[in-house]
């Protein structure tokens, strides 16, 4: 084993897969941007709330498309291909996001861009799972979360600057265009780079050889894993295909009793899960509890920047842990603790009382909810955050990975987009705590859904993965 790992090319399979990386800073970057432009829509489409409301969450329907597709598509065509398809899309989205006259054209450069989201949500970690050994494998899948939550980071600064170099992001800044339009016009930089990085790397072996190209896949093999080891992976992944025909949406089913394979059944699970925990919504509409606690804008916006450090931060400690300990132990204590962090923070917002503004005044209870908010998303960030991608890139056997991905990403972002646009009605139907109180009871019951259905897949190699 030693002399295998010896002929590793290590520091190819590391950039190649930083480069796949640079698709998910582009993923939160993309889904960041749009948190400093809301004015500037309003004011420059003349939209209302509900107006505004789609064109921010369109990108969404976007990513639940690009997500099912890429998966599909990838089979057919490759990831590097999907990837490259990706970053061109990126690039249209921030260009014609930033020079759009109307809501229409907005929103269809924006559906554009939650398309190269989509596709980058999974076939970056699919295309990191397929070219990384499996001993660090888990290590290098999860640099992805950090690039996701450096993009959203990097929004944020980026938006702060060009509205405060503009004095607002209604005003002009440079060549006469409003700050606003330069917000998406920045992210034209890391998308080009994205591009150019992506044409210097080799496709995946797996879906070389799934293909039928098999001379191909073998250079590659050898180049990421040296001659011998890589001789022997190409006979190991060979051994997994079905030689009959391409990898296909059909091959979801069992070919002996014609229903879905479990396996999928669980990669849903893991997707749906993470988004109804609840975390885009502390994204989305954090305003509203940093509000509740009683803190000013200026001081808002200083607490999304420590949040996202700790989001960081965790992720970092993930990257320690998840080859060491293992997927499943990450995922269920992260279950365990979402749990308990958002039921500390339903009995603050429980206690709250509404003040003659009609705004929520949680008082005394304010610490708890903010040490509680960000113990959640520290834990989040170290388990489900990461975790869930890393699991969807490695847990389907060969044949089926690309269709596994195509599913399980759909019903990701729809299940993302169904949070976000669900919890302004049941804000008003239920309250803050009737809201918190079903993400915390679905925390719980991931937990069990953990325990009873997820296979830890650490150290295991893609070549034995059961469906």
């Amino acid at each position: 084993m030693d002399t295998l790992e010896h002929t590793e090319n290590t520091l190819f399979i590391v950039l190649i897969s930083v480069v796949a990386t640079i698709g998910g800073f582009l993923f939160g970057f993309d889904s960041g941007v749009i948190n400093g432009t809301i004015s500037g829509l309003q004011a420059a489409f003349n939209s209302n709330s509900a107006g505004t409301g789609f064109n921010v969450a369109s990108m969404l329907l976007g990513c639940a498309l690009g997500a099912f597709f890429a998966g599909r598509l990838a089979d057919r065509f490759g990831r590097r291909t999907l990837l490259i398809c990706a970053a061109v899309f990126f690039i249209v989205s921030a260009w014609g996001s930033g020079i759009a006259s109307g809501s229409f054209e907005f929103v269809i450069y924006r559906i554009i861009g939650g398309l190269a989201v989509g596709a980058a949500s999974v076939m970056s970690p699919a295309y990191i799972s397929e070219v990384a050994p499996a001993r660090y494998r888990g290590r290098l899948t999860t640099i992805q979360q950090i690039a996701i939550i450096s993009g959203l980071f990097m929004a944020f600064v980026s938006n702060y600057l060009l509205a405060g170099a503009a004095g607002a992001s209604t005003t002009p800044l440079w060549m006469e265009f409003e700050a606003w339009r330069w917000m998406f016009w920045i992210e034209l930089l890391p998308a080009t780079i994205f591009l150019v990085a992506l044409l210097f790397i080799p496709e995946s072996p797996r879906y070389l050889m799934a293909s039928g190209r098999r001379d191909d896949g073998e250079a590659v093999l050898v180049r990421l894993y040296g001659q011998t080891a890589g001789i022997k992976k190409m006979a190991e992944i060979d051994a997994t295909l079905i030689h009959d025909h391409a990898p296909r949406l059909a091959d979801l089913r069992d070919p002996v009793t014609g229903r879905i394979r479990a396996i999928l059944w669980v990669g849903i699970g893991l997707a749906v899960f993470q988004q109804l925990v609840g975390i885009n919504v502390v994204f989305y509409y954090g305003a509203v509890l940093w509000q509740a606690v009683g803190f000013s804008e200026a001081d808002a916006l200083l607490i999304n920047v420590i949040s996202g450090a700790v989001s960081i931060a965790a992720c970092v400690l993930t990257v320690l842990l998840v080859d060491k300990i293992g997927r499943k132990p990450l995922l269920k204590w992260g279950s365990i603790g979402m749990a308990i962090t958002l039921g500390l923070m339903v009995v603050a917002f429980a206690n709250a009382e509404v003040n003659a503004n009609g705004d929520l005044d949680v008082g005394s209870w304010g610490p708890l909810a903010l040490i509680a908010a960000n113990g959640y998303v520290f834990v989040f960030n170290v388990s489900w955050g990461p975790v869930m991608w890393v699991m969807l890139g490695e847990m389907f056997p060969n044949q089926i990975r690309g269709s596994g991905l195509a599913v399980s990403g759909l019903f990701q972002w729809s299940a993302n987009f169904a949070i976000t646009m669900s919890f302004p009605i049941m804000l008003a139907g239920i309250g803050l705590a009737g809201a918190y109180g079903f993400y915390a009871l679905s925390a719980a019951v991931s937990a069990v859904f953990v325990f009873k259905y997820v296979r830890e897949t650490k150290g295991i190699e893609l070549e034995q993965m059961q469906g």
